[in-house]
Parts: structure tokens; C-alpha cells; sequence
């Protein structure tokens, strides 16, 4: 009687230790690539220590090893369907809005809360700063809702300050029309663009700003000229405050 064969071990063949240590000190150090993303051939090449170990090996260790990055998802974004921006016909119809940055003499940056009137080419209230969001928007733009009206419709990017929880909320609260232009595509907030433009030309350009209260009082100063003294060729060289007086009398 012949004695009985033994089955086929199936032993998993260990990855060599000296590569498995000289994997995880080149992950520590030079950041490998994750599991998931395309990996380096030079990696898996066989080489003194190293022996050639299949990708899916290599994945397993990283997994093991808690070496995995996690991937990077991208930002949502709201996004409408693009509309003509036509001209307004009367004013706080709708508001174009944005952030211009620039730095002080000792290289910290901060941030200019634009704000553009269509119709009358105001610029109704800002904010400068260090850091703004979402939050800080709503306040200034409730602050300001105590003296002046708000606008039927607000024009802005995507940017985190517009399409955060709280302005998202905010503007449903006071039925204010949100219009998203496309990502990439600034033309399509052009008024305030050129708005940009001015004041950087003008203002941000030519002043050596040394601290961050010097900046608000100059960026304000030139805010009350932009509306209150300058005259504005698309307004029949009238500033902004005086094509907006003529027009209340008009329409009484």
C-alpha cells in the first residue's frame, strides 16, 4: 500500500526583508509614490538587497505599513449655466463681487473685499484684511444692510468666501439671487474686473503700505474719491453718488 501524498503547500514567499527596510526608509524620506498612483519602474527593478517584487506586493506593504497618501479630491464647485451679463437698470440691482490681494512693507499679505454697483459703478463697502470668509462677508454685508439696501442679485466666483454654508444661507434668508460665473472664466464678472484693474493701478501700485491699519485708511480714502469725486465716463463723467442722486429724482 502506497503511502499517501501530501498535498502542495502554499506558502506565501516573504518579501525580503532588507528590501522591505529599505523601502519604508525611502517612502520616510522621499515620500513614494501612494497606493493607487502610477509607481516608479526604478522601484521595482531588482538591484543589490533588492530583490524584483511584484507591483501588487509593493501595494500590500504600503497598505501594511500605513504608507498609503490619501488622494487628493478636488474642490466642488457651483457651477450655472452661463448667462449674458446685461447692463443694470437701476441701482442695488445687482452687485459684482470679489478679492484683490496685495502685501504690506514687511511682506504680510492681506485681502480687499470688492464690490461693484453695476448700474451706478459704486463701490459700496469693503473689507480689508489679513483673512476673510464667509462669515465676515455676511457681517460687513449685514452691516451695511442697516443704512443702505442690499441688491436683488450678487455676481461672484466660486471662490470658498462665496460658497460657504453661511453666505449660501445668508443670501437665501435675505432672497438674493446668487449668480456663480465659470470656473477659469473672469470675464464673466467683467465689471468688477476692470473695477480691479483701477484700483490696483491707482491705488495698490503707488502706495508702500506699512501697516495694516495705513492700508485700510488709504484704500478707504481712495473709495470715498472713486465715488464721490471722480467722474466716471460710462456715467456721463458724473461720480458714481451723483449719477445715483439724479436717478432717485428721476424716478420720483
Amino acid at each position: 500500500m502506497c503511502p499517501e501524498r501530501p498535498g502542495p503547500l502554499h506558502v506565501p514567499v516573504p518579501v525580503a526583508t532588507a528590501w522591505r527596510r529599505g523601502v519604508l526608509h525611502q517612502a520616510q524620506s522621499h515620500c513614494l509614490a501612494a497606493p493607487g498612483v502610477r509607481l516608479p519602474k526604478t522601484r521595482l527593478l531588482p538591484s543589490k538587497g533588492r530583490p524584483a517584487v511584484q507591483p501588487q506586493k509593493l501595494l500590500r506593504l504600503y497598505r501594511s505599513e500605513g504608507l498609503g497618501l490619501p488622494r487628493k479630491r478636488p474642490r466642488k464647485r457651483l457651477w450655472q449655466r452661463p448667462r449674458p451679463l446685461l447692463p443694470a437698470e437701476r441701482p442695488n440691482e445687482r452687485w459684482s463681487i470679489d478679492f484683490v490681494a496685495d502685501q504690506l512693507g514687511s511682506g504680510r499679505r492681506f485681502r480687499v473685499l470688492t464690490i461693484m454697483d453695476d448700474y451706478t459703478r459704486a463701490w459700496p463697502t469693503t473689507i480689508v484684511d489679513t483673512s476673510i470668509g464667509g462669515v465676515r462677508v455676511v457681517r460687513a454685508l449685514e452691516k451695511f444692510s442697516k443704512t443702505r439696501p442690499l441688491p436683488k442679485a450678487i455676481v461672484s466666483d466660486n471662490g470658498t468666501e462665496f460658497t460657504s454654508g453661511a453666505f449660501l444661507s445668508w443670501a437665501e434668508k435675505r432672497g438674493i439671487e446668487l449668480r456663480f460665473i465659470q470656473p477659469g472664466k473672469p470675464n464673466q464678472n467683467a465689471f468688477v474686473e476692470s473695477f480691479n484693474g483701477k484700483l490696483r493701478l491707482e491705488c495698490l501700485n503707488t502706495h508702500w503700505f506699512s501697516t495694516l491699519e495705513d492700508a485700510r485708511h488709504t484704500i478707504e480714502t481712495w473709495r470715498a474719491d472713486h465715488n464721490d469725486v471722480r467722474p466716471h465716463s460710462s456715467l456721463d463723467d458724473t461720480p458714481p453718488t451723483e449719477f445715483a442722486a439724479a436717478h432717485r429724482e428721476t424716478a420720483a
